[in-house]
């Protein structure tokens, strides 16, 4: 099943639709024989005369922001509904998310909304779904503008089964790419699911676009979530996701490894029959080895799946680097070719869309003059004067209409000029965060190793001190039996073992303090990348802000212009409808009622 989606939809798809727009403005109608849309006062249409029928999306033909027309609806959920569209100014088809107007008032739902924005925009990388704009509907409802995409979810390709280790490793490559670059930026996803990775189709290649930031969390955001909440989706939440809302970036690995058994096994690594089961396996059981569901898998994937699925945080992978390393190793081992990095590809660098041909005035100036010849065919001698005033009004609203979408395409192009910097400039953000992630996660590997290695050489050199205080106790038994008086063997014997031990115990603790000292390095190389990371990230953000402070004003006034020129457009068909009017009944006017209507099809 091949479907276009543009961002996953926390919960099933419903077939509840939004209880509409601003009541002032009503439903969109449409001609039910030439399909042109009408505002929702028209009752029926200039073109052919038909009746008028309400749209059945209250959205579907209304314009967004003055400048994204909503063609059709193709996803629907509990908070949200997505839209398919076009950018009327520019080519690029897009999808609009629109939320719910049952959650217009609530500030949480909100937020959240907003983080969904901010979280995906900031990370821009190639396996994350671009968000091109955001903002608030004139009833209150926000909305996203996200990338279009061909394909299918992960969840509708698993629902045939498990996907076998060819297409399986170069998806799990992609996610761990997402996951990386969304750590290094601290936006932790907290709901990782099938639904939420996107197989896109590309070609002949497969991109995963990781969705819906909807309940992301940026540890550098306040706390959004209240106490005693639990989101995400109880089949892929780390045991930590239960019992504390503070959880980091394992808590998303955790999940991936649920993912990836999946893709491996076409089975979950818990199965339960309602939600407390499921909660109880995650922070009880073990999770079973994929082999037992398929003997055929390699060892070594089931080895990072069980790690990555581990109960407690620290015992999982240091971080999303250090699974995808494995990943593309692992991959290497099998013979299955790793996908490239996106940074290399030519599309991980969207060009400016070129301005579009003003397509509606050139139609309103084609009817024009088919009004024109019209009024001369009917009237030879002295047309109506209501008539040529209406006409003349036409001319008018075209001309300011046309001067307005000039304004618009101009202030678009600025619009566009800085898109292309902020996006370039957290491209470069990106590459310098994804580079020092990289030696982040060596460092912490190192440093993870360093301590374990600490805690075993602490348990011997505990044992050995033991084993020198035993010995010692025995050389004190055997002096005060000699009271050095006359010599036993059995003292020599208790010199030996206690040097022995003294020997052992010493060789030990030089190298517990060497562990110690090589621990103590990578803690400062630890916290020396984590610096320059978190410079990286300041500085990203001072940028953002920048961008959005530049662009605002940019963006008002595409919007305004384009709902001015709505505004103008509605009266154009309201001027039209009483122009033919009362030419429908002459016969003689029937080519060019025909001449319309074969415009509006075309």
């Amino acid at each position: 099943m091949e479907n276009t989606l543009p961002t996953g939809l926390s919960g099933p798809l419903e077939t509840r639709r939004p209880k509409g727009q601003d009541t002032a403005r009503g439903r969109m109608k449409v001609c039910p024989s030439c399909k042109l849309k009408f505002p929702a006062h028209s009752t029926h249409c200039f073109v052919d005369g038909a009746a008028l029928e309400s749209m059945q999306d209250p959205r579907v033909g209304t314009t967004v922001a003055g400048r994204y027309v909503l063609e059709s609806v193709i996803g629907e959920g509990g908070m949200a509904t997505v839209y398919g569209a076009h950018h009327r100014l520019v080519d690029r088809h897009c999808a609009v998310k629109v939320m719910s107007r049952a959650y217009a008032r609530n500030e949480v739902v909100r937020e959240r909304f907003r983080r969904e924005a901010r979280a995906a925009q900031k990370l821009a990388h190639p396996n994350i779904i671009e968000i091109f704009d955001q903002g608030e509907t004139p009833d209150g409802c926000l909305f996203l503008v996200m990338e279009l995409l061909e394909g299918e979810s992960l969840a509708e390709a698993l629902a045939f089964g498990k996907l076998g280790l060819e297409r399986a490793l170069p998806i799990a490559v992609q996610m761990a790419r997402a996951l990386a670059r969304a750590h290094d930026l601290e936006v932790i996803h907290r709901d990782l699911k099938p639904e939420n990775i996107f197989l896109a189709r590309l070609d002949v290649e497969e991109r995963v676009k990781l969705l819906d930031f909807g309940i992301a969390r940026s540890m550098q955001d306040l706390r959004l979530t209240g106490a005693g909440e639990v989101f995400g989706t109880p089949q892929y939440m780390a045991p930590e996701r239960l019992t504390s809302i503070d959880c980091g970036p394992p808590a998303d690995l955790y999940a991936f490894g649920a993912i990836l058994y999946e893709m491996l096994t076409g089975d979950l690594p818990f199965d339960a029959e309602d939600v407390p089961g499921f909660f109880m396996q995650h922070l009880k059981e073990p999770a079973p080895s994929p082999r037992q569901k398929d003997p055929s898998i390699p060892e070594i994937i089931a080895r990072l799946v069980l790690e990555m699925l581990e109960k407690k945080p620290e015992e999982r992978p240091v971080d999303a680097h250090r699974v995808l390393a494995d990943l593309v190793s692992i991959s290497g081992s099998l013979g299955i070719r790793v996908p490239r990095e996106p940074a290399a590809e030519p599309d991980s660098y969207r060009a400016p869309a070129p301005t579009l041909p003003p397509v509606a005035i050139d139609r309103w100036a084609h009817r024009t003059a088919v009004f024109d010849q019209m009024l001369r065919c009917a009237y030879p001698a002295t047309p109506p004067r209501e008539l040529v005033q209406l006409l003349s009004e036409v001319r008018r609203l075209i001309a300011e209409i046309g001067e307005l979408r000039q304004r618009a395409v101009q202030e678009q192009r600025s619009l566009q000029a800085i898109e292309t910097r902020a996006r370039e400039t957290r491209q470069r953000f990106g590459t310098a965060v994804q580079a020092l992630g990289v030696d982040l996660s060596r460092s912490r590997d190192e440093l993870k190793a360093a301590l374990a290695a600490h805690v075993v050489l602490s348990a011997q050199d505990e044992d050995e001190r033991k084993t020198v205080a035993r010995t010692h106790r025995d050389v004190l038994t055997w002096e005060g039996r000699s009271g050095f008086q006359r010599p036993y063997p059995e003292l020599a014997a208790a010199y030996r073992a206690a040097a022995s031990a003294v020997d052992r115990w010493t060789g030990v603790h030089r190298e517990l303090e060497r562990t110690e000292r090589r621990a103590q390095e990578h803690r400062r190389a630890v916290s020396d990348l984590e610096y320059q990371v978190d410079e990286l990230r300041a500085a990203l953000a001072q940028s953002e802000e920048k961008v959005q402070e530049e662009a605002r004003s940019r963006e008002q006034a595409v919007g305004d212009y384009g709902r001015r020129a709505d505004e103008l457009e509605s009266k154009l068909i309201d001027l039209a409808t009483r122009f033919c009017e009362p030419l429908r009944s002459r016969p003689e006017l029937s080519v060019f009622f025909r001449e319309l209507e074969t415009e509006v099809a075309a």
